[in-house]
């Protein structure tokens, strides 16, 4: 009759370190039934559970191994496999499968206590913390900062909606006292294979709203900011507002509108995730309720793929005040988001749609990950994921990109482009 184990070993990593321990097994005729390995800072933690054919070649296998460890230098330890032990990690196994992900300009234990307690009393069980930044902790909280941990988290049996939004409403409510960001994911397919993010421009990939800096080009900022911060924190029609705005601007002349490329910041980060994007073989969007001119210069910049956004209608050198029809707004983006994935030949849960604004609801909705970016309090409590103190490039945690990986493969876009 066969016995099953666990081994618990600890100690200095070394390359022959698994390799032999695997082998000892093998030689014994002993089966691997469950294994996890994690490195951190060259110390090994290894977990091994084995059965062997009979109980009694229990005690010489773990003779051996002690033997074989204290040769590498490594701590061992084993325990029985009991059947209560077995039921509990076969109905984690069994269950869903999440991952949460704090982002901050610096982590903290306080932090790391936080989310690994609302995990527990939400019913959910920790089953693996990866860093996925270079470092977790900075005495610079300056721009351009990142720390990142990835939490892979499991339930004893299928959660239930209910569990779900309870873990999300905890973890926002740590995020918002904390001043972190923190994400919920459920773990599927889909999650490391993204293959089309679509932005929105104003605000989102720039530091601001073209329609605002053309008002005070034309001395009607106090007016046009009043009806934008309205429409964007969701108490005007987007296409009214926008109507409302564009006629603001009638006498404009042209040449003082494109004199505004070149003096909007982009956001931060966002010139190196776009590039990166490209790199590795996504697709990008611009979706924007703002005007094309700017969109196409970006375009034009950073190799966008598809750009929808309004056209100003100009007449004899001049803004004529009216706005050109179909007007941009968040039903059409949501509209043409669905038409560029089906037109790329990809599924909407491999979608990724980021944005600030009210209108920009309907596509982060439609997206398999809809992300508020920096955005308004509604736009934010209503998207299932935010990121509000970073760069747009922690987007890259997200997909489950590591620092590493950039850095590994070259892909590391240095620096940033000041204006657009």
């Amino acid at each position: 009759m066969g016995s099953s184990f666990l081994i618990r070993l600890s100690g200095q990593d070394q390359a022959v370190t698994t390799a032999s321990l695997i082998e000892l097994l093998a030689e014994r005729g002993a089966s691997v039934l469950d294994i996890g390995q994690a490195v951190v800072h060259q110390v090994l933690a290894l977990g091994i559970l084995v059965e062997v054919p009979h109980t009694a070649d229990v005690q010489p296998l773990q003779l051996a191994l002690r033997l074989k460890c204290e040769e590498l230098g490594l701590r061992v330890s084993f325990s029985e496999n009991s059947s209560s032990g077995e039921k509990s990690s076969a109905a984690y196994r069994d269950g869903d499968r999440f991952v949460v992900t704090l982002l901050g300009r610096s982590i903290v234990p306080r932090q790391l206590s936080k989310v690994c307690t609302a995990i527990a009393l939400n019913g959910f069980n920790v089953e693996r913390i990866e860093r996925l930044s270079s470092r977790l902790s900075t005495s610079s909280q300056s721009s351009g900062a990142h720390a990142c941990i990835e939490f892979g988290v499991a339930s004893a049996e299928c959660a239930n909606s209910q569990q779900e939004t309870a873990l999300r409403k905890t973890l926002f409510a740590i995020a918002q006292q904390e001043e972190v960001d923190i994400a919920v994911q459920r773990e599927s397919i889909f999650r490391r294979n993204r293959r089309l993010v679509a932005f929105d421009m104003d605000s989102t990939l720039i530091q601001g709203e073209v329609i605002d800096e053309l008002a005070k080009m034309a001395g009607v900022a106090g007016q046009v900011i009043a009806i934008t911060t309205a429409a964007m924190r969701g108490e005007l029609d987007f296409s009214q507002s926008f109507a409302a705005r564009v006629a603001l601007l009638k006498g404009l002349p042209v040449e003082r509108v494109y004199s505004l490329l070149g003096k909007i910041p982009m956001v931060e980060g966002a010139e190196r995730l776009l590039r990166t994007l490209k790199m590795v073989g996504y697709k990008t969007a611009i979706l924007s309720g703002g005007f094309h001119f700017f969109a196409d210069h970006l375009q034009q910049q950073l190799g966008i793929d598809y750009v929808f956004a309004n056209h100003l209608d100009i007449h004899d050198g001049v803004v004529t005040g009216k706005v050109k029809t179909p007007v941009v707004d968040g039903a059409r983006k949501a509209q043409l988001l669905k038409e560029i994935a089906e037109r790329e030949h990809i599924s909407l849960r491999q979608v990724v749609a980021v944005g600030d604004g009210a209108n920009d609801l309907p596509m982060l909705k439609l997206a398999g990950m809809g992300i508020a970016f920096h955005a308004k309090p509604l736009v934010r409590q209503s998207a299932e994921h935010s990121i509000s103190h970073l760069g747009l490039d922690s987007l890259f945690y997200l997909i489950g990109l590591r620092d590493e990986d950039l850095e590994n493969d070259k892909l590391e876009v240095k620096g940033e482009s000041a204006l657009y």
